[in-house]
């Protein structure tokens, strides 16, 4: 119970409901109890008739008659007080899942990229949906059933030991062998659902990495390759449900077996004492038989109970696992920022926890606020990183990056980021409209604010001419748009957020040269009072920043004004020669 722990500040946030349940379920037990009472009391009628000339048929049966319509008006009593007993432990357990749903959610977006490095999406959505499920059957059922039973126990034992003490140890003496059988059974169902768990983790993850990259799988052809992989970890999924099912298919005929000899020793045990006169009248046997079958369920229960009890806990112990995760990012300050965009890297050397490949070694630059500094290098120079960790996404482990003269790690983290446009080198975009995907990045922008941001990114007239224009909905990361149109539409996103700092991630290379010098042309006058670090391969999208470095294995080789570099043998200019060449040619 240690891992559940964590969800005890529920139940204090619920408690009043809970409460009100335990009421509701002392009451609906209660007037269950009539009902066996009100059928001894009917036998006892009938067995009088039978055995004493002096009873007449027409007072059985008036006797008979009032019994029948109380033991239907206790019926409908507990059954609705037992309806409103499921009402409120289930819907408070509905509501503790979705608090718990919303508390891992937001851990996610809290935790840094290195923690999405290291799991799988499929993972990371089997703990939020199947563990936190399994988490509300603790919170709801087990806790409803455990209270139901508590209350039959304690009303329903001690009666029956007043009116057959010796008959009472009879008939209670196989349900503890039952709670037990099931608390057994209970363990290995555990440790099968443990299993079963990871192995739906596995078929989440590789299904969705499927779905994903369903392109790269058809462009290779690599389908009969992918659904056999598909197939295998399928049968290995299906051969861990069925080892499950193996165990919990003992549940319900060992508690029938164990119900049945619970009867059969009421009936004998209590047959024998009604011809010997201990028992004065056969409505107890009856009774008797009446709270075994009442009993059963509940005891049962324990053992399921304490089967859910501990799925629970290995569940809510994975979904704590992300929980007690510290992010790296940490916010040190909720003081409010004004962000100028005045950046510096001072000797920055950052090295990926993941792959322990050094990205950046000792850089050093400057841009002041307004102006435009542009980053050219080969593939795995680090110049993606340095846009990360203006972003602090990653902390460096030496040297300093400064904003407005404050280190970076002593800024309003929030703050910071609202300040700052960031478009990726992979455009990303969400399944919704187009509307929503520009106002992602300024959910309160009008519509002219979104038309001129879109026109700023050179993508309005492609939009337009869509059936549906803005209100288009885009596939699963954007995939109805061509490379471009998607870069375009996340640049968009970007200028409407209106921030101080601008980073563009190699941003127009999937777009062709005119429609880049028209965004270039738009950007330029968009980012005059901003503070733009451009990262590019091509000469002609950093021609005109006023700053260029070159970086090569993590270090900066090279730096000065598009001439000065011109004017300087290196790879700038082998860049700039080459690029010239073919577009002549």
């Amino acid at each position: 119970m240690k891992e559940l722990q964590h969800v005890n500040k529920y139940f204090r946030k619920y408690k009043w409901q809970l409460i009100l349940g335990l009421f509701i379920t002392i009451i609906a037990r209660v007037f269950a109890l009539f009902t066996p009472r009100l059928i001894r009391e009917s036998t006892n009628a009938i067995e009088r008739y039978v055995n004493e000339e002096t009873v007449s048929i027409e007072a059985v049966r008036e006797e008979l008659m009032t019994n029948i319509l109380l033991i239907i008006g206790a019926t409908l009593v507990a059954a609705f007080f037992t309806f409103l007993m499921r009402q409120t432990f289930i819907v408070v357990s509905r509501h503790i899942e979705f608090d718990l749903k919303n508390e891992v959610f937001q851990k996610y977006q809290d935790l840094s990229l290195n923690f999405y490095k290291r799991n799988r999406t499929g993972d990371l959505m089997n703990r939020i949906s199947e563990d936190v499920s399994k988490v509300r059957m603790y919170l709801g059922p087990a806790i409803m059933y455990s209270v139901q039973t508590g209350v039959l126990f304690i009303v329903v034992i001690p009666y029956m030991f007043t009116q057959a003490p010796e008959l009472t140890m009879y008939a209670i003496a196989p349900l503890p062998i039952l709670s037990f059988a099931i608390y057994k059974l209970s363990v290995a169902i555990n440790k099968r659902s443990t299993i079963v768990q990871q192995y739906l983790s596995k078929l989440n993850t590789f299904t969705q990495e499927s779905f994903s990259g369903i392109s790269v799988i058809k462009s290779y052809g690599l389908e009969p390759q992918t659904n056999t992989s598909f197939v295998t970890l399928s049968n290995e999924n299906k051969e861990k449900n069925i080892d499950l099912v193996k165990v919990q298919a003992f549940f319900f005929p060992l508690m029938v077996l164990l119900i049945g000899a619970s009867n059969l020793l009421v009936i004998y045990i209590g047959g024998r004492k009604f011809i010997t006169g201990e028992i004065d009248n056969l409505g107890i046997i009856v009774e008797f038989l009446l709270y075994v079958n009442m009993l059963t369920w509940p005891v049962a229960t324990v053992g399921w109970v304490t089967s859910i009890v501990q799925q629970a806990e290995a569940s809510q112990k994975r979904i704590n696992e992300f929980l007690k995760e510290v992010p790296q990012i940490q916010n040190p300050s909720t003081t409010p920022e004004d962000v100028q965009g005045s950046i510096a890297f001072k000797n920055v050397t950052f090295t990926y926890e993941d792959t322990n490949i050094t990205a950046l070694k000792n850089v050093t630059f400057e841009v002041e606020s307004g102006e435009t500094l542009a980053i050219i290098g080969k593939t795995g120079s680090g110049k993606s990183t340095i846009l990360e960790l203006i972003g602090r996404l990653y902390d460096v482990q030496a040297g300093e990056i400064t904003i407005d003269g404050k280190n970076i790690e002593q800024m309003n983290l929030k703050e910071l980021r609202e300040s700052t446009g960031y478009v990726p080198q992979e455009a990303f975009l969400f399944s919704d409209s187009i509307r929503n995907n520009i106002r992602f990045g300024k959910a309160d922008a009008s519509d002219e604010e979104m038309v001129e941001a879109a026109k700023n990114a050179a993508v309005h007239r492609n939009i337009k001419g869509f059936s549906k224009g803005y209100d288009t909905v885009l596939g699963e990361r954007g995939i109805t748009l061509s490379g471009g149109q998607k870069q375009r539409v996340s640049i968009a996103r970007a200028i409407i957020h209106d921030p101080k700092i601008l980073l563009f991630d190699d941003s127009l290379s999937a777009v062709d040269t005119e429609t880049e010098e028209e965004i270039l042309n738009n950007l330029f006058k968009i980012s005059k009072d901003k503070t733009t670090i451009v990262v590019s391969h091509r000469i002609s999208s950093v021609k005109n920043a006023d700053k260029i470095i070159i970086l090569e294995a993590g270090e900066v080789v090279q730096r000065g004004t598009h001439q000065e570099l011109l004017n300087t043998k290196g790879y700038y200019k082998e860049l700039y020669m080459k690029q010239l060449s073919e577009k002549e040619s």
